[in-house]
């Protein structure tokens, strides 16, 4: 993995300039990324930033087409978040070469996602989403990049993965912020 800081602050400084596009990505598109999409779009509005284009996607096929997750879906209303519409969709590899940022929710969609073609050819471009958290709420010494994946859990495991999505965006956004 490698370190994108200096990527992102190149997207911070053009999205004055033009639209960029932002991708975040977990296994099915039914529960972390969905809501990282939801609070990452919120976020960037309330900063008001509106070149931000805002996506997600899963890296497999198991829920295309279906609606987010309904624990993801109270976890964020319960929280103040909008998720309106969402239909899970898979990660295309044309879409690697067209978007600006993927962000993966854990390291096993991160190493799918570096296969792809277009993210090969330019590693910045995927970032995982808790390298920008900042605080760690990982056992000591242990420092986890996954957003833990909720889809088996509780839906106190959706309000946990909810607010170390929350805490990551807030890092993601500084980079955007003027």
């Amino acid at each position: 993995m490698t370190d994108p800081s200096t990527y992102i602050e190149e997207l911070g400084r053009e999205v004055a300039r033009r639209s960029i596009s932002i991708c975040f990505v977990c296994a099915g598109n039914i529960c972390r990324s969905p809501m990282a999409e939801s609070v990452a779009r919120s976020a960037f509005s309330s900063a008001g930033i509106a070149n931000v284009v805002v996506s997600s996607a899963g890296t497999g096929s198991w829920h295309v087409g279906q609606n987010a997750d309904s624990r993801a879906r109270a976890a964020l209303a319960e929280a103040g978040f909008e998720l309106e519409g969402h239909r899970a969709k898979k990660f295309q590899e044309a879409w690697s070469k067209e978007v600006d940022l993927v962000v993966a929710l854990d390291r096993s969609n991160y190493r799918d996602l570096s296969r792809l073609g277009g993210i090969k050819h330019d590693p910045n471009k995927l970032v995982l989403l808790r390298s920008f958290q900042a605080t760690f709420s990982a056992a000591p010494g242990r420092h986890d990049l996954d957003v833990p994946d909720p889809y088996l859990g509780t839906d106190a495991d959706f309000e946990a993965a909810l607010e170390i999505i929350r805490d990551s965006v807030a890092g993601l956004l500084e980079y955007f912020l003027p």
